[in-house]
C-alpha cells in the first residue's frame, strides 16, 4: 500500500470575490436585533472564508453613524461606522463599501464579526466567521492504524481512526479515548472554536523528559451535526507530534496550528 497522502485541496477563492447569500441571516446585541436578512452577500477579505455583508435597508433604522474615515479594505474602498443598538454602542464595528468597491457590494455593510454577541444562519447559530461555500468538512471512518509519538514517548496507538477532511487543511486523525496514553497528558484551559465543527471541550499538553509541548491535543464532545463522527475523540496536532499512519511516518505541515485561534 502506498503512504499516506499528505497533499490537500488549496484554497481557492479569490479576495474581492462576492456570492448570494441564500440563506437567512440575523445578527443581534443584547437580546436586540440588528439585522435581519434574506439579501445578504458573501464578500472575501482573505481567502479562507467570506464575511458577510449587509443591505442597509434590512437594519435597523439608526443604527449606523458614521466615523467619517475611509479605509482600503480587500475587496475595496469602505466608510467606517459605529452602532448603536439600544444602550449598546460599538465603536467602529461596521465598514460600509463605497465607490472603488465591487458594485454588488454597494448599499450594504461588513461587521467586525466580535462586535456582535449573536450571529444566526436560518436559526442555527454561527460562530467565528461564515462558513464558506466553497469548503467542506467530512468525517469519515477509516480503519488506518495511527500512532502518535513525541520526544520518542508514544503518546497514542490506535488500530483505526476517524479521518477529518477540511479544504485548506491537513488531515487531522481523531482516536477512540481508550487508546490514548493519558498519563503522558495534561489538561489545560485552552478552549478554540470552529464555524465548521464548533467549540472545543477539552485541550491537553504533553510534559516530557525533553520539554513540555502546550496544547497538542484537543476534542469537540459535542460537535456540529455535519462533525458528528468526531464527537468525544481526540486528534493530536500534525504540525507538533509525530505521526505515524499505518506504520509510515508522516512528514510534519507548515502553518498555524489550531490553538494559534484560542478563545
Amino acid at each position: 500500500m502506498a503512504a499516506e497522502s499528505v497533499r490537500y485541496p488549496s484554497l481557492i477563492v479569490p479576495v474581492g470575490h462576492v456570492e448570494p447569500v441564500p440563506r437567512r441571516i440575523r445578527g443581534l446585541i443584547g437580546g436586540h436585533l440588528v439585522f435581519d436578512t434574506r439579501r445578504a452577500l458573501y464578500v472575501w477579505e482573505r481567502p479562507a472564508y467570506p464575511q458577510f455583508s449587509i443591505p442597509i435597508e434590512d437594519m435597523v433604522e439608526g443604527a449606523l453613524t458614521d466615523d467619517h474615515h475611509i479605509e482600503p479594505l480587500g475587496p475595496g474602498p469602505a466608510r467606517r461606522h459605529s452602532l448603536h443598538i439600544g444602550p449598546e454602542i460599538r465603536q467602529g464595528a461596521a465598514w460600509v463599501w463605497t465607490d472603488g468597491a465591487p458594485e454588488p457590494l454597494l448599499g450594504t455593510a461588513r461587521f467586525e464579526w466580535e462586535a456582535l454577541e449573536s450571529w444566526f444562519e436560518e436559526d442555527e447559530p454561527v460562530f467565528v466567521h461564515p462558513r464558506s461555500p466553497y469548503s467542506r468538512v467530512d468525517a469519515l471512518r477509516s480503519s488506518s492504524s495511527v500512532r502518535v509519538e513525541l520526544d520518542g514517548v508514544v503518546l497514542a496507538d490506535a488500530p483505526h481512526c476517524v479521518k477529518l477532511f477540511e479544504t485548506g487543511l491537513p488531515t487531522r486523525y481523531y482516536l477512540d479515548r481508550t487508546h490514548i496514553t493519558w498519563p503522558r497528558l495534561r489538561p489545560t484551559d485552552t478552549v478554540t472554536s470552529c464555524p465548521y465543527k464548533g467549540t472545543t471541550s477539552g485541550y491537553w499538553s504533553c510534559d516530557g523528559d525533553v520539554g513540555t509541548h502546550e496544547n497538542i491535543a484537543w476534542t469537540y464532545d459535542f460537535p456540529t451535526i455535519q462533525s458528528n463522527r468526531i464527537a468525544g475523540m481526540v486528534a493530536f496536532c500534525n504540525e507538533r507530534v509525530d505521526l505515524y499512519v499505518d506504520g509510515m511516518l508522516l512528514p510534519r505541515p507548515a502553518g498555524p496550528t489550531p490553538a494559534a485561534s484560542a478563545k
